[in-house]
């Protein structure tokens, strides 16, 4: 990474957080998993992007996976349960991915693997999108009778294209994802897609901060007066599904 050294690194078992220079690299790391999202992996990723996204010394952030996968969606393992542990499940999804699409420092997506499920969902939330060529992406959770998240695919694709993905389930590789607008590029062969990001994300931290941070705030905006419905109905459904028609959660403090 140009203009970048290492300069700290917190691991908290399943999530990996490095600062280089003003860039974060945040690594989901249940390789073992594909990257799965539990519970404590949700937590430590919310927390992560809360503390960065108001950290002045991080000017943009880098999400990639440990591994051979970028993410493989919900750990399912957890679901179910007691009331305490549904419940658990609810508001840490919510959070987890409240904070990676709300996140006012950019974001750069680096698709080391497969993104799928709440991995293609989680990669869409972020601004930019690097894949290498073994990325793929798409809602295979369709079939298995699992609305997958057309708000997420809303946000970046033309209707078309999120209606094909997401009535479908088909899956999108590396080359045709980047045809349809899904990412930015693919690296080619033997090119490293976390460098490719943590390059891009030094560019990017190079420009003027203050006009950076006010383009951010403005995608963010905009995401909010165009599909932030979208989002909500989403929530609420994923919700009564976990919790049962009339449950609610108390909102996180």
């Amino acid at each position: 990474m140009r203009g970048g050294d290492y300069h700290a690194r917190r691991v908290s078992g399943v999530l990996s957080v490095e600062q280089r220079g003003e860039v974060a690299l945040v690594t989901l790391n249940r390789p073992e998993k594909r990257n799965a999202l539990s519970i404590e992996l949700r937590e430590e990723l919310w927390k992560a992007f809360d503390r960065l996204g108001s950290d002045d010394g991080v000017a943009t952030v880098v999400l990639t996976g440990a591994g051979s996968a970028f993410c493989s969606g919900m750990d399912t393992s957890q679901f179910g349960g007691d009331r305490a542990n549904r419940e658990k499940l609810v508001e840490t999804s919510t959070l987890a991915f409240d904070a990676v699409g709300q996140c006012p420092r950019p974001v750069v997506a680096a698709v080391n693997g497969p993104a799928v499920a709440g991995g293609f969902a989680l990669s869409l939330l972020c601004d930019l999108r690097i894949a290498a060529p073994s990325a793929i992406f798409g809602y295979p959770e369709l079939p298995r009778g699992i609305p997958p998240s057309y708000a997420a695919a809303r946000t970046v694709l033309p209707a078309t294209v999120a209606q094909d993905l997401c009535l479908t389930g088909r899956m999108v590789r590396a080359d045709e994802a980047q045809k349809l607008g899904i990412v930015r590029e693919v690296t080619s062969p033997p090119g490293d897609v976390v460098a490719r990001a943590l390059d891009l994300a030094q560019t990017i931290t190079e420009l003027p901060r203050k006009a950076v941070l006010e383009t951010k705030r403005r995608t963010l905006l905009e995401r909010k007066h165009l599909w932030g419905f979208l989002f909500d109905e989403e929530r609420e459904a994923f919700q009564r599904a976990v919790l049962g028609a009339t449950a609610k959660v108390a909102p996180a403090g």
